[in-house]
């Protein structure tokens, strides 16, 4: 999940966010907080075909509030989390007390997390943020295991002046990285959002 983006009125995504600030008010979205349980459901639904089907080390990048953290530990998984916004990790400790994780204040293009490596890196509306997303995306990939993946939750938002990724640019960019790239709308799954969306909002899993 993301602590790197925001939504004006027309659904365009702001930058320069004070995230220390937002941090109290962040998980009032419905997909940021997952506090309806359809969202909850929806998402959790999704993870469980994107990250592995076994217990793993599952590294989650611009996590915020530890929303989508929490889903994973709760499917059994090892999770750290990193945010560039320490109100936003102090939130997620707070969310995951008592679960396998661990949460890192740091940048998600070069997360602090030494040498170890992840079966799978998640990444929700971050990467478009990034001022390099190519050496995000390969430095992303020499953080995972062998058999590891990237799971890479992205979007296109606003009308007047739309930002974000689009998912061929997503897709061109880790051709030279993974072998296997799954494409997924989210969009039209309005279970995910809380409410219609009329934006581009996709998830992509790349792996070798």
């Amino acid at each position: 999940m993301s602590a790197h983006t925001t939504t004006d009125g027309d659904g365009a995504v702001r930058r320069g966010v004070d995230w220390d600030a937002q941090a109290a008010v962040f998980d009032e979205e419905p997909d940021h907080g997952l506090r309806d349980p359809g969202v909850r459901a929806a998402w959790a639904e999704r993870l469980r075909g994107w990250l592995p089907g076994h217990r793993a080390e599952i590294l989650d990048l611009g996590c915020g509030t530890g929303s989508l953290s929490l889903l994973a530990a709760e499917q059994g998984h090892r999770v750290t989390g990193v945010d560039l916004s320490p109100a936003m990790v102090e939130r997620a400790r707070a969310k995951l007390a008592g679960h396998d994780a661990v949460f890192l204040a740091g940048e998600a293009a070069n997360p602090p997390v030494g040498g170890q490596r992840f079966d799978a890196v998640l990444v929700r509306h971050v990467l478009w943020t990034l001022p390099d997303p190519a050496r995000a995306l390969r430095h992303w990939q020499g953080l995972l295991r062998p058999d590891g993946r990237l799971v890479l939750i992205e979007g296109v938002w606003g009308t007047l002046t739309p930002v974000g990724i689009p998912p061929d640019r997503l897709t061109m960019l880790l051709r030279p990285l993974a072998s296997h790239i799954h494409l997924e709308p989210l969009a039209a799954d309005a279970r995910l959002w809380g409410r219609e969306m009329d934006d581009e909002r996709y998830a992509v899993v790349a792996s070798n």
